[in-house]
Parts: C-alpha cells; structure tokens; sequence
C-alpha cells in the first residue's frame, strides 16, 4: 500500500470512529439491572409452567404422523433422540 492510500486510510477512519473518551464508563451501576433481568427470566416459565407454542405443536403432530405413516421409522427417530 502506498503513503498516498495509507494517510487516506488513516483520514477515513479517524472521521469514521469517534474518538474514546478517558473516562468512557456508565452513569450508573449496571449489575442491579442484570441481577433485575435474570430473576424476571428465570421466573417465568414458574408462573405459567410449561409453554406450548405453535412450533411445538407442529413438531409433535408432525412426529406422529411420520410414526403412523411409517412405523418402520420408529427405530431411527429412537435413535435421534
């Protein structure tokens, strides 16, 4: 690469990236926030136990119809399992 692209390159990028600041932190704590968002997480599927959801009902519909479609079939979805 020559001198010419390289200070181009250079010039680019100091107009693309901002420059860091010295004292680039958070205004405020943010593990409160954290602990916060990981109880509401784990609490939720304990208020409404087990979610079916469309996807899941159409995994299992599809799984038995392959099951009584082809029996033969049984020992290779055993086998994924």
């Amino acid at each position: 690469m020559k001198e010419h692209d390289q200070d181009r390159m250079k010039k680019l990028l100091q107009q693309a990236l901002p420059p860091v600041e010295a004292e680039a932190e958070p205004t405020h704590d943010l593990w409160s926030a954290m602990l916060r968002r990981m109880d509401e997480e784990s609490l939720a599927p304990a208020r409404g136990g087990f979610n079916w959801v469309w996807f899941d009902g159409a995994l299992a519909a599809g799984l038995l119809l392959l099951i009584g479609s082809f029996p033969a079939a049984i020992p290779v979805i055993l086998y994924y399992l």
